[in-house]
């Protein structure tokens, strides 16, 4: 039965180009959205170069794996592997490791808000790589989204100390590279290769400092000491965030307008800020609520009024 409903959902999917769409927009956000606690689980057993290591490894080893199970070639273009690698190191190493250590020293609700204020960075990024023209309306979601970050930090950050600012400085620097890594890969334009082997690669790449890393700085518990909800929320982390989301986000990238492909970071705050209230018992205070809504509707202004470029 599930075959005949796997065909049916595809013919639909190509029939209507709007819906497929609007499919990996909301898988993506709900993927990417349900991690931030997953993550936030496992660093309870596992320290984050560690965490990079086997994630970053096991996306390579699947990803490459199933694409070479489908009969694609592993081979890429050589003209193409500076862009691989360095769109690689900007959206997957930089982003990850940013936020793996800035959910160390700060609420996961508080880090997943902070980290997509992205699309607003991605705009100015895309202005001055893109030649991207930022409008009235979208200067106006850039005003927006800082107001969402005052809210969220200004009052601590005026009385915190400076350590207790590096949180915020880590999961901000993350935000800063993945939009910078996404417009490197609009403006890279058309890839030879399949998505999944790309994003296959460019896990293989960014897994080799971590594994490094790992050996020299950490010495991570044995897995038979790993709690249950490290093991679930490790499972959920590789198939679902360093696999599937991260392939259509690429995938999203390519195929859609810069403003159309970052709507979907939309969703993932939402998700991110209800799931860790839920699962890590974080206190949705009024100030978060505040701050989120701020930076949603600066990511709405600045998305949703786009033109496609000619």
């Amino acid at each position: 039965m599930a075959s005949p409903l796997l065909h049916q959902l595809r013919l639909a999917l190509v029939a209507r180009p709007a819906l497929g769409t609007l499919a990996l927009i909301m898988a993506t956000g709900v993927f990417w959205g349900g991690n931030w606690p997953a993550v936030r689980f496992i660093l309870r057993d596992l320290p984050p170069f560690t965490l990079r290591a086997i994630g970053f490894t096991a996306g390579a080893l699947m990803l490459l794996g199933w694409a070479r199970w489908r009969g694609l070639s592993l081979r890429v273009a050589a003209r193409e592997w500076p862009w691989l690698a360095v769109t690689g190191l900007f959206t997957i190493l930089g982003f990850n490791l940013g936020t793996a250590f800035a959910q160390l020293r700060m609420p996961t609700s508080q880090a997943a808000i902070i980290a997509f204020t992205m699309p607003c960075w991605a705009l100015l990024l895309g202005w001055g790589l893109l030649g991207e023209r930022v409008r009235p309306r979208q200067w106006l979601g850039l005003a927006t989204g800082q107001l969402g970050l005052a809210v969220l930090l200004g009052p601590a950050a005026l009385a915190a100390r400076s350590e207790d600012l590096i949180g915020p400085v880590f999961v901000l620097g993350a935000a800063l590279s993945w939009a910078l890594g996404t417009v490197l890969i609009k403006r890279r334009g058309q890839w030879e290769s399949p998505t999944v082997v790309i994003t296959g690669w460019q896990f293989a790449l960014c897994a080799v400092p971590m594994v490094v890393l790992m050996l020299w700085r950490e010495s991570p518990p044995s897995p038979i000491a790993w709690h249950g909800a490290t093991w679930l929320a490790l499972g959920y982390h590789l198939v679902f965030s360093i696999c599937l989301a991260q392939m259509l986000w690429f995938r999203n990238v390519n195929r859609l307008t810069l403003g159309e492909a970052t709507i979907s970071t939309l969703i993932i705050p939402v998700i991110g800020v209800g799931s860790a209230s839920l699962l890590l018992g974080e206190p949705l205070t009024l100030q978060v609520m505040m701050s989120l809504l701020l930076i949603l509707g600066a990511i709405a202004i600045v998305m949703l009024g786009r033109r496609p470029p000619p």
